[in-house]
């Protein structure tokens, strides 16, 4: 239990720790709405799954675009994180690999609307495609890798290559909420596989 200072004061670290973590609180809260409702779901319906007021939103993120930019940053983080974390408590390399495209899937599907609300700002786009690529693309080489070494997919499959793939059956989902671009990605997963012997 933190010590309190002169007056009954929390010690500056143990606010700066409580922040973080309600930032990421609702952080994560920010970017489950934007998966159901887009980038530009209501303030409001965010500030209710977060447990929050919206003044508290506004706070952390004056503008939408802050909010979509820092949504974007923290599902990289979270994505980049997995990859490791599904190899070490998944059944196989490749249930890893399905377990990441699953969440990239959801990452990518908030992802789509952030053009739109950096309009004003092509240069900051630019610099967090960059930040994404250069987050995620070895996470994902990684995966591949260890599923290829357990001979549960062919080789020769490039990371780039199968993000790029995912990310463009996502792409249909903005105009169509019809469309359910998971099963076609799990259609292109069953793809690498390799054939089971008989």
């Amino acid at each position: 239990m933190p010590t309190t200072g002169q007056a009954g004061e929390v010690p500056a670290r143990s606010r700066r720790a409580d922040a973080l973590r309600n930032q990421q609180t609702l952080l994560a809260a920010a970017a489950a709405v934007f998966v159901t409702s887009g980038v530009d779901a209501p303030i409001r319906e965010i500030a209710a799954r977060a447990g929050v007021g919206m003044g508290t939103i506004y706070r952390h993120f004056p503008t939408r675009a802050d909010l979509v930019v820092a949504v974007y940053r923290h599902q990289v983080e979270a994505c980049a994180e997995a990859g490791p974390s599904l190899l070490g408590s998944a059944d196989s390399p490749l249930a890893a690999l399905r377990q990441w495209v699953d969440l990239f899937v959801d990452f990518l599907v908030t992802k789509h609307g952030l053009a739109n609300a950096l309009q004003s700002d092509s240069g900051g786009f630019d610099a967090l495609h960059a930040y994404f690529l250069d987050r995620l693309v070895p996470v994902c080489a990684q995966l591949l890798d260890a599923a290829v070494n357990a001979g549960e997919i062919r080789p020769d499959t490039h990371a780039y290559e199968l993000m790029r793939g995912v990310g463009n059956l996502c792409v249909g989902h903005d105009s169509d909420p019809r469309y359910d671009p998971r099963r076609l990605v799990e259609l292109l997963l069953r793809g690498l596989q390799r054939p089971q012997s008989p």
